[in-house]
């Protein structure tokens, strides 16, 4: 549920808003959709609530392309939700109730074994439990699927679970959670990076923003700088970064052609409101890349 305001409230302080919308949304929803927009065949494994945004959510991913026959209705409890502010620069303000999202489980993972061993490779984030998580990061590990990880919304990780990740996409605040060092130009990047890695993480790659990414995976090192756009909503942009990066390394890309292909898909996003309605088709972000 999205209000546009003139700039973000202070703790306290109300602001009057102005247009107010509904989009689909939820961090794995979201690049569900930006992968299967992007060209993957994507499965999808979760569950919502028994309620009214729950079979809204479920017809807006079978619109967007996305296989939800793992996608399990939980009685009793209501879909995950996000209230988000967006400014008139386009930054936003973001609160998230788990629902559903925090009733997924280990074995609703397992029960989804046909998905994994099928996959060219899998999208995680961290609005699940962390327990689920780490199944789903050892199923695709037994069956050598690569994995990325979005570790969003941040939390500190172990260094066992990092071990297991092929491809860790935090950005700079996440970033500075999992490392104590502050993200705020390259040297920043290349250090937290490489502290990353360090702790198990077999590849990294940092979401700069308006300013690109920083890179230390898949035989690349080095910085990629942002597609310049002008901004209108930028809820979402790393979702959708991570669903087209992860379409891109499915179809073995190299890694500097795969990261311009999801930067692509991420700066259109942020010329358009809304979460999952903004992500990309790939005639669009094959389009605007030539």
């Amino acid at each position: 549920m999205i209000i546009r305001v003139p700039r973000i409230p202070r703790p306290g302080e109300t602001v009057l808003g102005g247009e107010f919308s509904m989009a689909a949304g939820g961090k794995g929803a979201n690049q569900a959709v930006a992968a299967a927009r992007a060209g993957g065949r994507v499965t999808f494994v979760a569950r919502v609530g028994d309620d009214d945004l729950g079979a809204r959510a479920l017809a807006d991913l079978s619109t967007g392309g996305v296989d939800t026959r793992f996608v399990l209705r939980t009685p009793g409890t209501s879909s995950g939700l996000a209230l988000i502010t967006v400014d008139e620069r386009g930054e936003n303000s973001i609160s998230v109730v788990s629902g559903a999202n925090a009733l997924l489980s280990v074995e609703d993972v397992e029960a989804a074994t046909a998905a994994f061993s099928a996959a060219d490779i899998v999208l995680l984030q961290l609005e699940s439990p962390l327990a689920t998580v780490e199944a789903a990061l050892r199923l695709a590990k037994e069956r050598g699927v690569p994995v990325i990880l979005n570790p969003a919304p941040a939390r500190e990780l172990d260094d066992a679970l990092l071990a297991l990740v092929s491809l860790l996409t935090p950005n700079e605040h996440e970033a500075e959670i999992l490392t104590g060092i502050a993200v705020k130009d390259e040297p920043g990047a290349r250090r937290a990076a490489g502290r990353l890695k360090e702790r198990g993480a077999a590849g990294v790659v940092i979401t700069l923003g308006e300013r690109g990414v920083y890179a230390s995976a898949g035989g690349f090192e080095g910085a990629a700088p942002a597609f310049k756009v002008d901004p209108v909503d930028t809820t979402a942009a790393g979702d959708v970064f991570n669903g087209a990066l992860a379409v891109a390394l499915a179809e073995k890309r190299p890694m500097v052609e795969a990261l311009r292909f999801a930067q692509a898909a991420a700066a259109i996003s942020v010329t358009r409101a809304g979460a999952q309605p903004s992500a990309p088709t790939r005639a669009e972000i094959v389009a605007f890349i030539r």
